[in-house]
């Protein structure tokens, strides 16, 4: 399915999204007038919603959109949120979707209590709504992204990601979010433990797909999803499955000498000279062919539901996935 757009797919969840958002935005409502300040910022910045898209239809695929499900919607964007915020002050990010970030604009004390403030939030919602599976499945979720970054941190540094290795940090930053996000999604609507299962395996799968392009996108097009610069993971020393299959198909001095130019990638010309390198050893196809083969398994897991406007929307996001050009 070409020219598949996230408006198409999230259709037969149109009005259920208006829902969430609303709900969404009460859920950040807080007495004390900073925070608040804070958060009507935030909600300002419109993110594309992928993540409360996943549960949603994913809850519809599974069975009938009730307030458990916006609950479970609600604690993942929240949960989402908290960690952009983190993200920004580990980073020193002064920039999130073309906005200045909370830590540029009210410094790095306040932005980490904000992300507090939000994770806090999203558990208490839970707890009040007596959601407690979820808790169980979103814990385990925010041990494994923090392990993930954590891995890779570790690896960056020596420049030693072998393709377990980023198979393994992607599964753990990326994926371990989609995939509670379909499984809170299918848990909100039916007590049905086989489709729990495959809307979890699907998660993981299209969570993998999802990075991999992401990955990709670093060494071509024009910029990358929220306006990420080409060359991005480059700069900061990120060894990703494109550039990890062409080290791997390299003479020893050939990937010594990449990787040389990694260690001083501030400079431009550094850049544009690794970029070539993984496109003249053929990383890209590869990476392009991994991440098909890991929408083709995730297309597979929905085979056990009937079907209905939710699976052709979830069968249409994987080539979205995949076909997506920033």
């Amino acid at each position: 399915m070409n020219n598949v757009s996230l408006v198409t797919i999230s259709k037969p969840i149109k009005t259920e999204l208006a829902e969430f958002s609303t709900v969404f935005n009460a859920s950040m409502k807080s007495k004390v007038g900073l925070v608040d300040l804070v958060t009507k910022y935030i909600l300002k910045q419109k993110g594309k919603k992928i993540r409360p898209l996943l549960v949603l239809l994913s809850s519809q695929i599974a069975g009938t959109i009730n307030e458990r499900t916006y609950r479970g919607a609600v604690l993942v964007e929240l949960l989402h949120t908290a960690t952009l915020v983190h993200d920004d002050v580990v980073d020193n990010a002064d920039k999130r979707r073309g906005f200045p970030s909370i830590n540029a604009i009210w410094k790095n004390k306040i932005a980490v209590l904000m992300g507090d403030y939000l994770l806090s939030r999203g558990l208490m919602i839970a707890v009040d709504g007596k959601d407690f599976d979820f808790l169980k499945i979103m814990t385990d979720t925010v041990k494994r992204m923090s392990e993930g970054e954590l891995l890779q941190i570790k690896k960056t540094r020596k420049l030693d990601i072998n393709e377990e290795t980023y198979f393994k940090i992607i599964a753990d930053k990326t994926a371990s979010l989609f995939e509670t996000c379909c499984e809170i999604g299918a848990r909100s609507s039916s007590d049905q433990a086989a489709y729990h299962v495959a809307m979890r395996k699907y998660g993981e799968y299209l969570g993998i797909a999802f990075q991999i392009k992401d990955d990709i996108l670093d060494y071509e097009g024009s910029t990358k999803l929220f306006g990420k610069p080409i060359g991005g993971d480059i700069k900061e020393k990120k060894i990703t499955l494109p550039l990890i299959y062409a080290l791997a198909h390299s003479a020893k001095d050939e990937s010594a000498k990449i990787k040389k130019l990694i260690k001083e990638s501030g400079k431009t010309d550094s850049v544009t000279s690794v970029i070539n390198f993984v496109q003249n050893k053929n990383g890209i196809q590869y990476a392009e062919k991994i991440a098909k083969e890991y929408a083709d398994k995730a297309k597979k897991c929905l085979e056990v539901f009937p079907e209905n406007s939710s699976k052709e929307s979830l069968l249409a996001l994987l080539d979205f996935v995949i076909e997506r050009k920033q």
